[in-house]
Order: structure tokens, then C-alpha cells, then sequence
């Protein structure tokens, strides 16, 4: 089958265009094959850098949509012919950009019918990370106040609408020019993190999504009322400060990764089925064009999700 894969650690270039063979499925494992694929932030880290996934040679990628091809023994949810979508376990199950998977069959769900692959593969990983943080780690309730940080992107727009529909009061940070299509998709009030110090106009929030980091979720601190949740995705240096100053303050702070999780892929499958979950896919490339794909998401401009097409 053909796969990106990459031999070293650098830039997009690294990535090419190579045949690797075809995984068999082990016991309760599907055999996917790949219709698309979604890019993610967490992919062109670990391009530059290794991370989690150490030193090359690897295939990147952990969003897929496609359809089960063959099962392992044991594997009783899905019949070949079936259109799924998942995650791959992070971060060590990666390989989502190629022609085949070969994961968990609990890792997908199946694909609700009027959703196409493209989008379909949008969802799982930044999904799941929204859905996690705000309703399993977080326990948002109807009439809470939430504020996601980085609003528009891969998992800040897919939080938002989470939240909506959970029946949150939502303030999302966004710059200006994507306001309007953060209305659009239900929050309540934005600010614009260029003009504003979120820090001095948000207060009394319940919920803090903080997909950004660093001195972001300090400062979110303070738009906490007592008793309230800040969960951040970036693990950073500043963590053990970010707790001791939030047991200060009488708020609960998170740090958490993203993991596979059958139920909450079926919660998010049944929100698309209702129209309440709606992902934005900016860009759709080939697979060949997984280089680009990554130059693209570095601008760090985009809305929503990159999304790779497979051929076959």
C-alpha cells in the first residue's frame, strides 16, 4: 500500500510518498481502508521534533474515515462494507496517513450517513479532545459559563459546538475576522485576543478551555469563579505553577491528552446525525500533497481542520 512516511526529522520535505506493506488485524481489530485522513497540530510536531513518537522512520496521522475491509478474530461491531470513523490510540497508534489501518475496532464509530468522509475525518481527534475535556473531565452542565481559548481552530470550533449543545453559555477567543463564523456556530460572546486582554473583560466562567498554553492558562485563572474548571491540552513547563495558583484560588486545573474512546466517538456521531456538530474543513489535499498540508497548518491561519484525501 502506499503511505507518507519520513526517514528523518525537519520540515514538510521530509515527508514522500512510499510503499510499505499492507497491516493484518489482530485479534478485535478492523482493517480500514482510508478514504480520508485529518491533519492535526499534534502531526507536524512530531514530524519536526520526534515527541512521543521518537526518532523516524514513522507514519504520521491518527484521524481516519473510511470503510472496514477485514476483521481480526474476536472483532464483532462492524462487517466489511461498513463506513467508519476514529482515532487511532494517541500517541502511539499513529499511521492514519496511508491507504490501510489496522487499529481496535472500539477505536471508530460508525460514520453517520449524510456526513462525508472528508468531513467525517475531521472530527475524531479534536472531537474526542473537546468532549473529553469539557463534559469527562470537566462535567459542564446546561447554564454554565465556558470560555475556549483559540476558538476557530481544529478543536476550539468543535468545543464550541459541544458546549452549545449541552447548553453552556459560550465566550470564545478568536481574532476578529472569525467572529462571524463562531456566531454562526452558536457562541455567545468573543473577544479579540489582538485589541483585548481576555483576562481583564471575562469573569465568573465555569468552564476554561485552553487549547493554547503557556502564560494563556495563568491568566485564564482569573476569569474563574471558586469551584470552577480550567483544563489545558498543551503539557507545558509551566503545569506544576499553573496547579499550586489554581488550589490557591479555589479552581481545579487539568492537563490532559486526548484518548480512544468508543462512547464518546458514538456521542460525537450522534451530534453530527442532529446537525449540532458541524466541522469546518478549511483545506482538502491529496495524499500526496501531505508536505503542503503541513506548511499550510503551520501559518497557524486556518479554520477548523486540513483534511487529506486517500487514493486507492
Amino acid at each position: 500500500m502506499l503511505a507518507v512516511t519520513q526517514d528523518a526529522l525537519g520540515g514538510p520535505e521530509v515527508l514522500k510518498v512510499t510503499e510499505v506493506d499492507r497491516p493484518v488485524p489482530g485479534p478485535t481489530e478492523v482493517l480500514v481502508r482510508v478514504e480520508a485522513a485529518g491533519v492535526n497540530p499534534t502531526d507536524w510536531k512530531s514530524r519536526a521534533r520526534g515527541g512521543f513518537l521518537g526518532e523516524p522512520p514513522f507514519t504520521l496521522g491518527y484521524d481516519v474515515s473510511g470503510v472496514v475491509v477485514d476483521s481480526g478474530i474476536g472483532q464483532a461491531l462492524y462487517e466489511p462494507g461498513d463506513e467508519v470513523f476514529g482515532m487511532l490510540r494517541y500517541p502511539y497508534g499513529n499511521g492514519a496517513y496511508a491507504q490501510y489501518v489496522a487499529a481496535p475496532s472500539r477505536h471508530f464509530a460508525r460514520k453517520p450517513s449524510q456526513v462525508d468522509h472528508v468531513h467525517a475525518a475531521a472530527v475524531p481527534l479534536a472531537g474526542l479532545t473537546a468532549w473529553q475535556a469539557l463534559v469527562d473531565v470537566a462535567g459542564l452542565r446546561g447554564g454554565q459559563r465556558v470560555l475556549v481559548h483559540a476558538a476557530a481552530g481544529g478543536v476550539g470550533h468543535l468545543a464550541v459546538q459541544i458546549a452549545k449543545a449541552r447548553g453552556a453559555y459560550v465566550i470564545g477567543t478568536a481574532s476578529a475576522g472569525k467572529h462571524e463564523f463562531l456566531r454562526g456556530l452558536g457562541a455567545d460572546e468573543l473577544v479579540d485576543y489582538r485589541t483585548t486582554d481576555f483576562a481583564e473583560v471575562v469573569r465568573d466562567v465555569d468552564v476554561v478551555l485552553d487549547g493554547i498554553g503557556g502564560e494563556y492558562g495563568l491568566r485564564s485563572l482569573r476569569t474563574l469563579r471558586r469551584g470552577g474548571t480550567l483544563v489545558t491540552l498543551p503539557l507545558s513547563e509551566l503545569d506544576e505553577r499553573l496547579h499550586a495558583e489554581a488550589a490557591e484560588r479555589g479552581v481545579r486545573s487539568a492537563a490532559m491528552l486526548v484518548e480512544p474512546d468508543h462512547a464518546a466517538m458514538r456521542s460525537l456521531a450522534a451530534l453530527m446525525e442532529a446537525g449540532r456538530l458541524r466541522p469546518e474543513v478549511s483545506a482538502v489535499l491529496p495524499l500526496a500533497e501531505a508536505a503542503k498540508a503541513h506548511e499550510l497548518g503551520e501559518t497557524d491561519r486556518t479554520t477548523g481542520k486540513i483534511v487529506l484525501t486517500v487514493p486507492h
